[in-house]
């Protein structure tokens, strides 16, 4: 009787122990993984500087390891994407156009790309068009004859440089166009007196030195009531969006607020099979411990909670949805949105694999895609940018 209680007892406390094992090692399974790479922008841009400081906070909250990939292009940062060496890009806004598969990505190589949003930092911040205060610059208009950078493999700076082109009734025929190798590269190109022009975030480290130096720095402002400006600024970069800029590099050229345009950088987007536990893990990470790396960049404002836009131009990753359902901030207009998202990305698809079959290339098969996208988007009744 005694052997049998005790038989009994051993074998209780075993089924104890390893449902107890059970258990924690479910918990740990949905943690986040020890070592996260994701790619951004070059050292010296502020998007670089934000992610060292989500890494620092992953580091001493949760014992992770970011690397971070540094890309001076486009290209560059989604190659280790699409070749999936990196979990997660923090993008600009070429993330768009990969999505969109539009200009470089129009290539054969590329396509259009099924990614999903995580989050974004959208703060006080603005994307603008920096220029050399000795150039006199006032307005985008004053851009006529004056040298402009444009930076190889990088359509997303080149796009949104001719949206304040655009904004300034001028194309890239109106200015002497610097060809440069990155962003930094055409930021330094300003600084060192090869160009008077170049595009980026009002908050990129880079732009202390030209604040300091004898060029001087100034933002040429985009007056939010002029609506026809922004009509033709928009019809280019369908992505601006008015944004009163509180936070950019001191200039004693512009005041205290700049109405100019904003939208989120950096953009963190994922595949389409990127686990949702990592997604949900990762969002959950950024969303409750902000307080804690707000700081530790420039521009870093922008990733609370509540700045979060949920109706973008990206669908969500079923990992960050569950997330923002459990904040309660998901709602089902959120789902109807990114269900039409979703659904605009296999009409790109469908169209991508109809251009595939083709035997054209180079340049005849960009044109055949372009001419497929359009008319699927159109079929659909869906925008059809970038055309």
């Amino acid at each position: 009787m005694i052997k049998s209680g005790l038989y009994k007892f051993f074998m209780y406390s075993l089924t104890i122990v390893f449902t107890v094992f059970l258990n924690i090692t479910n918990t740990f399974a949905d943690k986040l993984p020890k070592n996260i790479a994701w790619t951004a922008y070059g050292t010296t841009s502020s998007g670089y500087a934000q992610s060292v400081g989500i890494g620092q906070m992953l580091k001493k909250n949760y014992d992770v390891d970011l690397r971070i990939i540094p890309g001076k292009n486009d290209v560059s940062r989604m190659v280790p994407l699409k070749a999936k060496q990196a979990e997660i890009c923090a993008c600009g806004i070429a993330s768009y156009f990969a999505q969109e598969g539009v200009y470089m990505f129009a290539e054969k190589r590329w396509g259009p790309m099924k990614l999903y949003n995580i989050f974004n930092n959208i703060g006080r911040n603005g994307q603008m068009l920096a220029t050399a205060a000795d150039a006199n610059i006032k307005t985008m208009a004053d851009l006529k004859g004056k040298r402009v950078t444009w930076v190889k493999g990088s359509p997303a700076l080149n796009g949104n440089t001719a949206g304040f082109l655009a904004f300034g009734g001028l194309t890239w025929k109106d200015v002497i166009k610097v060809e440069t190798s990155g962003w930094g590269a055409s930021a330094n190109a300003v600084l060192n007196g090869q160009a008077d022009a170049t595009m980026g975030s009002t908050v990129g480290s880079i732009y202390n030195k030209l604040n300091a130096s004898p060029r001087g720095l100034y933002f040429p402002p985009m007056p939010h009531n002029d609506n026809k400006s922004w009509k033709r600024a928009m019809s280019t970069s369908p992505h601006f969006s008015k944004a009163k800029i509180t936070n950019f590099i001191g200039s004693t050229a512009n005041k205290k607020m700049i109405q100019g345009n904003n939208y989120p950088y950096p953009i963190f987007v994922t595949l389409e099979n990127t686990s949702e536990s990592l997604t949900y893990e990762l969002t959950k990470a950024v969303m409750n411990n902000y307080e804690q790396f707000k700081d530790s960049g420039p521009g870093m404002d922008g990733y609370k909670l509540s700045n979060q836009n949920l109706n973008w131009i990206f669908p969500y990753h079923p990992g960050a949805v569950k997330l923002y359902k459990e904040k309660g901030v998901w709602t089902d207009q959120h789902d109807d949105h990114n269900n039409s998202l979703l659904k605009r990305q296999d009409v790109l698809a469908d169209a991508w694999a109809k251009t595939l079959k083709s035997n054209a290339s180079g340049d005849a098969f960009k044109t055949s895609w372009l001419k497929n996208r359009a008319a699927a988007l159109k079929n659909a009744g869906m925008p059809v940018p970038f055309n």
